[in-house]
């Protein structure tokens, strides 16, 4: 039997929130243990991984996070005044926790299974009108961002409006929908399908 090392292990944030692949989340971190956390994985130029609390709290002894998280990759950051650690970071590949330990700081780790790309999808009917939508609403965003300095475009650049699991994974981060439901669309395998939930979310809120 093959034994892991500490290279096996994946820091993990457990955050009130569901990271997707491509995604943006912008990260002000305070607690010491975490500004340590990302601190090293600079130093190795490693990412982490961010997984959506099932039990606990972001703060004090160590949650108990969902299964399925997602690689964030940190690609900007800024110590403010105070100490305050700012990053931004990006949303890679997916994956399942299969073991999960607690460090002396209360810190989460994991030895992770790393879970398939979205496959690309010919586009149907829901992928269509989901993503000329979608379309819009990163249009209107392109102009607050011409016009006001301080908004930050929600979505990194490339926009791949061709890609149902993309589309999707948009829709996700921007829908008004409980935590939860995020996190058990991170977990569908099949983007088509996750599109597809998405889209009749968007006809019973007559947004289509």
């Amino acid at each position: 039997m093959n034994q892991s090392t500490e290279a096996d292990w994946l820091p993990l944030f457990p955050l009130q929130t569901v990271l997707f692949p491509d995604g943006v989340l912008p990260l002000r971190i305070f607690e010491t243990r975490y500004i340590d956390m990302v601190r090293e994985c600079m130093r190795l130029n490693k990412p982490f991984g961010v997984v959506a609390i099932r039990e606990g709290t972001e703060t004090g002894d160590a949650a108990e996070p969902e299964e399925v998280g997602c690689i964030a990759h940190i690609v900007e950051w800024d110590m403010e005044v105070g100490g305050l650690l700012m990053i931004r970071t990006q949303g890679g590949a997916r994956f399942r926790a299969i073991a999960t330990r607690v460090l002396a700081d209360n810190r989460l780790e994991a030895q992770v299974d790393y879970l398939p790309a979205d496959p690309l999808h010919p586009p149907g009917t829901p992928h269509v009108e989901c993503a000329k939508t979608l379309k819009l609403v990163t249009d209107d965003f392109a102009q607050r961002e011409a016009k006001d300095k301080e908004f930050a475009f929600p979505f990194a650049r490339p926009l791949r409006f061709n890609e149902a699991g993309w589309v999707a994974n948009r829709w996700c981060e921007i829908l008004p929908i409980p935590l939860k439901a995020r996190q058990k669309l991170l977990e569908v395998d099949d983007p088509a399908m996750r599109l597809s939930v998405i889209h009749t979310y968007l006809q019973q809120q007559q947004i289509l």
